[in-house]
């Protein structure tokens, strides 16, 4: 019985430290939807992990065998051998220090980790100088342009339906292409000087066909992108970093929706007095024409 004990402890030590492995190359790569899929697997089944072929855990994930080969690569490796062959090391690691009775499932995990990106966001906002700045530059655009493709097009109508409210024009645009650009031109020419880019994974390449032509028609881009990359940087004249959660199936947006947040609040006090007004004007017709439930 204890010998059976200690084998057991043993095991769960070696899966603690394979599943902290793999918890670092998770987070430290950019992985598609199903990638993230095996992952999770591989998370989940640590012990077949050091065992399965790239064919069998593909077979029990419902992929197909090259997407496991992209996983390994996404991760740094040559080939899924070779992270295996790294893995088998890990569990064969002497010492202790894995699987830890305080491990987060992997819910809990995904909310961990997008709190740090919380905290991330907090640190980058101890000086209001930019932020602020950068409001009184979006309240003076006549027309504001806010633009947001895929993913982020919902950050871009949060934005946009709450910034319509304290600032004149603004002009959500969730559409690439020629309706894009037509857009933009009409914007400029209307006087407009700023358009606020959502930018978040994966950075599809018409939102960045869309910045670069609205810097050549002479409008300045600020973009809310998860990380600053040298063409972000380029395309743009002021890049205000958020953090996506990369734990899930899908990427969670809670930084950069709080960051959206912060530069409404920015551009409402750049005009604190427009923005009065118009909430006042807003309020009155809801209750004259009975927007909202009241009871």
């Amino acid at each position: 019985m204890a010998e059976r004990e200690d084998g057991e402890r043993r095991a769960g030590v070696a899966d603690g430290r394979v599943r902290a492995l793999l918890q670092r190359l998770f987070d430290g790569s950019r992985l598609s939807p199903t990638q993230r899929r095996l992952a999770r697997y591989v998370m989940d089944h640590p012990d077949e992990a050091l065992f399965l072929s790239s064919v069998e855990l593909a077979r029990r994930v419902g992929v197909s065998q090259p997407s496991v080969t992209r996983l390994a690569v996404a991760m740094g490796y040559g080939g899924y051998g070779e992270l295996q062959r790294e893995l088998r090391a890990v569990a064969l690691e002497g010492g202790g220090g894995g699987a830890g009775s305080e491990a987060p499932n992997k819910f809990q995990g995904a909310v961990r980790a997008e709190i740090e990106n919380l905290r991330a966001l907090e640190r980058s906002l101890e000086d209001t100088g930019a932020v602020e700045e950068l409001g009184r530059e979006l309240a003076a655009s006549e027309p504001l342009c806010v633009l947001g493709l895929r993913v982020s097009a919902p950050l871009a109508g949060y934005f946009g339906y709450f910034a319509k409210k304290i600032h004149p024009d603004v002009r959500v645009l969730t559409e690439g292409g020629s309706a894009a650009f037509d857009a933009l031109a009409q914007a400029r020419a209307a006087g407009g000087a700023w358009v606020l880019c959502f930018l978040l994974p994966r950075h599809p390449r018409e939102t960045l066909q869309a910045m670069s032509y609205a810097r050549s028609l002479g409008l300045r881009v600020a973009t809310v992108a998860d990380r600053e990359t040298g063409w972000i940087r380029e395309l743009s004249d002021a890049v205000l970093p958020a953090e996506v959660g990369t734990r899930l199936v899908f990427d969670s947006q809670a930084a950069a929706m709080v960051l959206a947040g912060v530069l409404l609040e920015a551009l409402s006090d750049a005009a604190p007095k427009r923005a009065q007004e118009r909430l006042e004007e807003f309020e009155q017709r809801a209750a004259r024409l009975g927007f909202f439930e009241t009871g």
